[in-house]
């Protein structure tokens, strides 16, 4: 970026209250006296950050900013542009729209109309410039030029159809193509990376003129890849043919399943498809099967609320509810409390939907409503197969509740999941489904709710001192919980962000909690039924840790971070 002397920029930074008054004015000084550029002041007294610099930059420049660390991968775009040319320009593409002949691309030095006509004529589209910080840039071409995901599908996509010419696909050729190395090739390595990154989810969402590829990863969804719009009916067919799907039907949503082994590694696919406006999405879930169930602690389960589990499992008969809404890990923590169970004394079936993890010794059951197999009817015919332990995916109606109810008095001990924000509000919701309060109250043996935070990543792990905000916010939550060193300032961890977290900060997940045991006091909350705050108030008092409390713990020992636990948990 050219020399600026003038004083805008600095305008920018101060507008946008990335430099306090103090500063901007001991700039205009420095810009007299030593004659230097606006950005070798500020970044020689560390006033900002690059990102605030380059922001203020692209609202200066009138240039729009472009965050590479968010942005998804075109593979089309890099083709275009050759990685010596990036490293010598220092310009990413990072987007290509076929239809105008256009390549996005971001630049350290956007104002540069030398290099963008170089690019031009070296790319034969129409360059249309972004700002992005420079070691930003640098970084992403080291590591995407790199990276496999992007050579493997750029070369594959090099075999498909020549690459900036859409081309319908006939349906006589369908067959053909779905099959075709390339698109074969395409498939395997999205997978295969799902697998690398230890994504739960793969999406695959057709928009206007490109198809995106999105990986969840520790429960977050990431952009990483963009594929041209001409190879996505092939890739979706191609999936919807290993999973048993009607590929000719694409106006209703369809579910399949199918094995995909990498690495030695083999995962089992649960496989949505949903009509869009654009096309067929796809959704992939990860279900691995291979890998130990994770004991309870392992989960994040400690002190009164492992307590309060165990003591629940010992008793031979009641429900034990686990809740909290989808993909805060209830299956996980059934599966490990069935795992403490499971000896060869005791007869457990587990009823479910779907069936995620394989436990030797257990008689696991999918459900198949199609069939006339449903929880409710599941849940009928397993009275008949002498349980001891019954575990029920999910209680969804008035019926199955009614028959968990029965199941729990007649000698059984029940596991089952339920949607709730909290432990509290289980009790409530049951009421809601016509549940009699007092067969209800000598059912009910342990509620626990639960989220899932992501972990500090201990490759970039650092100590740092919260603002006093939040450090006032930790000290309210915790109340006497809050327990530290007077002879030392109060340091939180945070993850700097580094390759091995994929520059996010964090890496693994840990659950955080709340539960506790239906005692003769909350029974006779239920008996008059009581709102879910008046079982809160009564749960606390009998020593419950709040779940926002279990994550702020969590926070003051380094596992997790206070934005996380707000992320999941603001609502406690």
């Amino acid at each position: 970026m050219p020399a600026q002397n003038d004083q805008g920029l600095v305008d920018i930074l101060l507008k946008n209250k990335a430099i306090n008054q103090e500063q901007y004015e001991r700039v205009k000084t420095d810009l007299v006296a030593t004659g230097e550029s606006v950005e070798k002041i500020l970044l020689k007294h560390n006033y900002v950050t690059p990102l605030a610099l380059t922001k203020a930059k692209a609202e200066f420049y009138n240039i729009p900013f472009i965050d590479l660390s968010a942005a998804g991968l075109s593979p089309q775009a890099m083709y275009l542009l050759p990685e010596a040319v990036a490293l010598r320009f220092l310009a990413f593409p990072f987007a290509y729209d076929a239809k105008e002949q256009k390549l996005s691309v971001a630049m350290a030095n956007p104002l540069d109309l030398t290099a963008i006509e170089f690019l031009e004529t070296k790319t034969g589209q129409r360059i249309e410039p972004y700002i992005a910080m420079t070691d930003q840039i640098r970084e992403t071409i080291e590591e995407k030029y790199a990276q496999s995901l992007s050579a493997e599908v750029t070369e594959a996509l090099k075999e498909t159809t020549e690459l900036g010419k859409p081309k319908a696909i006939d349906t006589k050729e369908l067959n053909e193509i779905i099959n075709d190395p390339p698109i074969a090739k395409i498939v395997a390595t999205l997978l295969d990376f799902a697998i690398k990154l230890r994504a739960s989810d793969v999406h695959i969402e057709p928009l206007e003129d490109k198809t995106r590829v999105r990986y969840r990863i520790d429960g977050i969804l990431h952009e990483k890849l963009i594929l041209p719009k001409n190879v996505h009916e092939a890739v979706i067919s191609r999936i919807k043919i290993l999973c048993g799907m009607k590929i000719d039907e694409k106006r209703i949503p369809q579910d399949g399943r199918f094995n995909f082994k990498a690495n030695e590694q083999e995962v089992d696919l649960r496989v949505s498809s949903l009509p869009s406006v654009h096309g067929e999405k796809i959704v992939m879930r990860l279900l691995q099967k291979s890998g130990n169930v994770p004991d309870l602690p392992d989960l994040g389960l400690r002190g009164l609320s492992l307590k309060n589990l165990e003591t629940a499992i010992r008793v031979p008969h009641g429900i034990i509810l686990v809740t909290g809404p989808t993909g805060s890990g209830k299956t996980t923590t059934l599966y490990s409390l069935l795992h403490r169970l499971n000896t060869p004394k005791v007869n457990i079936i587990t009823l479910e939907d779907p069936v995620e993890y394989e436990m030797p010794g257990i008689s696991q059951v999918q459900v198949n409503p199609q069939a006339g197999l449903t929880f409710a009817s599941g849940m009928r015919s397993f009275l008949r197969q002498d349980p001891n332990i019954i575990m029920v995916g999910e209680v969804r109606d008035t019926e199955t509740a009614d028959l968990a109810i029965q199941a729990s008095l007649t000698g059984h001990l029940v596991f089952s999941t339920l949607h709730t924000n909290s432990a509290s509000g289980a009790l409530p919701r049951l009421l809601d489904m016509k549940a009699e309060p007092y067969l209800l109250a000598s059912s009910m043996t342990c509620v626990l709710a639960q989220r899932v935070v992501r972990k500090v990543c201990d490759a970039c792990r650092e100590n740092y001192q919260p603002v006093t905000e939040v450090a006032e916010d930790i000290k309210k939550v915790l109340g006497p919980l809050f327990k530290p060193d007077p002879g030392k300032p109060f340091m939180l961890q945070r993850g700097r962000k580094c390759v091995q977290c994929n520059n996010t900060g964090y890496f693994g997940r840990i659950g955080i909690f709340e539960d506790f045991l239906v005692d003769e006091k909350i029974g006779r909350l239920i008996l008059e039924h009581a709102p879910a705050s008046e079982i809160e108030k009564q749960a606390l008092s009998n020593g419950m840790i709040s779940m926002k409390q279990d994550g702020y713990l969590k926070a003051i020992e380094g596992v997790t971070t206070i934005e996380e636990v707000l992320r999941v948990a603001e609502t406690q």
